[in-house]
């Protein structure tokens, strides 16, 4: 290596060293200036909100605070007051299938005003109920809610094609009693059985003739609470 060249190399690597510790005294500088940046960028920008709650299965949860337990229930006794629930029931008016919906509202924590739409096909004749009941409670803790209710309607009669006759209406009172198991704060399985009479005439009998009927559902209620 000639004296010329050796002395370059040993100028560039003198360079080298010099520039070094300029650039590791800039770097702290830099970057105590960027964190300023962003501590004043965070203290200006607002709050991001909470994200919503997530079940385990990455689905958003309808209520957040079931998304971890999809089967608690909240402490106390249940809470009816300004509380929606629809029912869609199956179960038997006699010996016949019967078909129901069911549309509650609690105005208060023990009473609730339900009105009801429900089928009882059969094979001559097939009946369509339509009904306004209340139902009475007193608000238990845990799953197990039992009340007492009582209703109005009336039940069209219609003729089937094998017999050549008019729909008929008819008065229908019911009394009854049922039980809600509750699976979680907003939904219940609901088990009752009333007591339905029909009010009807015989053209070989004089005045109103009753006819009784015993009704047993099974539904489920759907719970959702109404702000006013």
């Amino acid at each position: 290596m000639t004296p010329v060249r050796a002395g370059m190399l040993a100028f560039v690597a003198s360079l080298a060293l010099a520039a070094a510790p300029a650039h590791a005294q800039d770097a702290p500088a830099d970057s105590a200036a960027g964190s300023e940046v962003a501590v004043g960028a965070e203290a200006a920008s607002p709050v991001a909100p909470a994200p919503p709650a997530h079940r385990r299965d990455g689905l958003e949860a309808l209520v957040p605070a079931l998304a971890e337990n999809a089967y608690t229930l909240e402490s106390g006794p249940r809470p009816f007051l300004d509380r929606l629930a629809v029912t869609p029931a199956f179960g038997a008016l006699g010996s016949e299938r019967l078909f129901a919906i069911r549309v509650a509202y609690n105005p208060n924590r023990w009473l609730g005003y339900e009105a009801e739409l429900a089928h009882n096909p059969s094979q001559a004749v097939h009946a369509i109920l339509h009904r306004l009941s209340i139902l009475v409670r007193r608000p238990l803790s845990g799953r197990l809610q039992p009340y007492v209710t009582a209703g109005y309607g009336m039940a069209v009669v219609l003729p089937g094609r094998s017999v050549n006759a008019d729909a008929v209406t008819k008065n229908m009172l019911a009394l009854g009693g049922g039980l809600e198991l509750y699976i979680r704060d907003d939904l219940a399985l609901r088990a009752e059985m009333r007591r339905s009479t029909v009010f009807g005439r015989q053209a070989n009998r004089e005045g109103l003739v009753a006819y009784d009927y015993a009704e047993q559902t099974l539904g489920l209620a759907f719970y959702r609470t109404i702000r006013p």
